[in-house]
């Protein structure tokens, strides 16, 4: 699976971190944070898709993201649930998440008017947990993302990036 993610900074790994011993009861916890912009699939040509990607983005501008809060998916529309995540806001993010739709078309029920822009936690635990975690209060983190990363799904690392102006 192929997917253009922005990266989070450390204070965003920071505040996962402080939530770690309340996601111990998930049978999945997420190591390496990260925000989901596109997903892509399993393309024939890599190199063809991340060139039709940089025309899609066009001159799209570095943007601001905030995470404000915590939350949960209770039934996600693929894998097991509950889902808990960092909530996220953010005009910038969500009007290149538009660009490629429009252009490669939306994961039905995860993309385009379906897209809830988030950081994953964990998932796979109690309903009960995650509802908890979804009433904690964090601090929230602002940042501009200035790059956006073509992630390889597969082998869980970083193919190329692409700069913002």
């Amino acid at each position: 699976m192929f997917s253009i993610n922005a990266p989070v900074p450390g204070r965003v790994a920071r505040i996962a971190s402080d939530l770690h011993p309340s996601l111990v009861g998930f049978d999945r916890i997420r190591e390496h944070h990260s925000l989901l912009v596109k997903r892509f699939g399993d393309p024939d040509h890599v190199a063809s898709l991340q060139h039709e990607a940089r025309r899609a983005m066009g001159d799209a501008p570095a943007f601001e993201v905030a995470v404000t809060g915590v939350d949960y998916f209770s039934d996600p529309p693929e894998g097991s649930a509950p889902v808990v995540y960092l909530t996220v806001e953010s005009p910038g993010l969500r009007q290149i998440h538009d660009r490629l739709v429009e252009r490669f078309g939306a994961v039905d029920m995860l993309e385009g008017d379906d897209y809830t822009p988030h950081v994953t936690l964990a998932r796979d635990g109690s309903e009960a947990d995650a509802r908890r975690l979804a009433e904690r209060e964090i601090e929230p983190v602002t940042w501009t993302v200035s790059e956006l990363q073509f992630w390889d799904g597969t082998y869980g690392e970083s193919v190329s990036t692409v700069s913002l102006p």
